[in-house]
């Protein structure tokens, strides 16, 4: 089978190329350095010629709510519009657990793109994440002045890169499956805990403080669990303290 991924030179993406290069599937890496342009729609349907199923791996560096909106709410428009005009049979996207109740940022902008997938005539599947491992590594460049990180009240169940891959391979590629799945890690825990470790691992900064904003409602809902995985999850490969012992160790 023939399947492309979109935003393959991403971290999730390229992990999803590797696993299902080392499983046989024809492979087609789409990104801008290959003439794709998932926003614009430039170069794509001509690149979905002959796939049987499209991965949504696309991400986005801004936060900023409208323009994170705007981004994956015209991917999503975009890539269905291409897909159907090549025959693509599935489409499967990668987003994030707990979105819902969010309006705000990155998680709205997530599901905004989910919504508009919906729209489309292209049968999508949607894999919900928890934050990788690697979060940690993004909130501690974010949050840090000087010799503190203040990073936000937040529980989080973090998962491994590649175990995400896995299930996303599976996923995109079973003859038949549910609309929706998730997948966290092992264990739940709180994120400043876990940017301490990470921060102690790296030498810097010299501490790291949980902050809350009790008038912020999203703020509460992440503080809440909100960002965890509902009973139906898979959970499990490897915990956030054997990813910092391969990454940063002692």
């Amino acid at each position: 089978m023939r399947i492309a991924v979109l935003g393959a030179t991403g971290r999730i993406g390229r992990k999803t190329v590797e696993v299902l290069t080392e499983r046989g599937h024809d492979v087609a890496a789409l990104n801008r350095a290959a003439g794709v342009d998932v926003y614009t729609g430039e170069g794509l349907e001509q690149a979905l010629a002959g796939v049987g199923v499209v991965i949504d791996a696309v991400s986005v560096g801004t936060i900023d709510t409208a323009e994170v909106i705007d981004f994956f709410g015209t991917v999503a428009t975009t890539v269905q519009r291409a897909a159907a005009a090549a025959g693509v049979r599935r489409i499967a996207l990668v987003s994030i657990i707990g979105i819902d109740p969010f309006t705000t940022g990155h998680y709205a902008g997530k599901l905004a793109q989910e919504t508009a997938y919906r729209r489309g005539p292209v049968p999508v599947r949607f894999l919900r994440a928890a934050q990788f491992h690697e979060f940690t590594e993004m909130m501690l460049d974010r949050t840090t002045s000087g010799d503190t990180a203040y990073v936000p009240e937040t529980r989080t169940q973090l998962v491994d890169l590649r175990t995400v891959a896995e299930h996303l391979a599976d996923y995109a590629t079973a003859a038949d499956a549910p609309d929706t799945i998730e997948v966290a890690g092992p264990h739940a825990l709180d994120l400043a805990a876990a940017v301490s470790r990470l921060a102690a691992r790296r030498g810097s900064p010299a501490h790291v403080t949980e902050v809350g904003d009790p008038s912020d409602p999203e703020q509460k809902l992440r503080a809440a669990g909100a960002l965890l995985p509902g009973p139906d999850a898979f959970t499990g490969g490897p915990t956030f303290e054997e990813w910092l012992d391969r990454h940063y160790p002692a």
